[in-house]
């Protein structure tokens, strides 16, 4: 049920809030999109964690790419 309510939360942050920043994202998937791939994947904690590593990740100096939750 926690889940659901991320997930949720994260479809608002893309579909009201993510498109007055234009698309920035260096990565594939996008950051929200891969949030959601992980906490669907590894579950709440882990899922979080692993969207919080990636957002980190997202920088100027960053090479982006394809990166899926593994």
């Amino acid at each position: 049920m926690l889940i659901k309510i991320v997930i949720k939360i994260i479809k608002f942050y893309q579909a009201a809030i993510s498109p007055y920043f234009g698309r920035n994202c260096r990565f594939y998937p996008s950051c929200s999109e891969y949030m959601v791939l992980a906490v669907k994947k590894k579950g709440l904690f882990l899922g979080v964690f692993s969207g919080v590593k990636r957002i980190s990740r997202c920088h100027h100096l960053s090479p982006g790419g394809m990166d899926l939750p593994s």
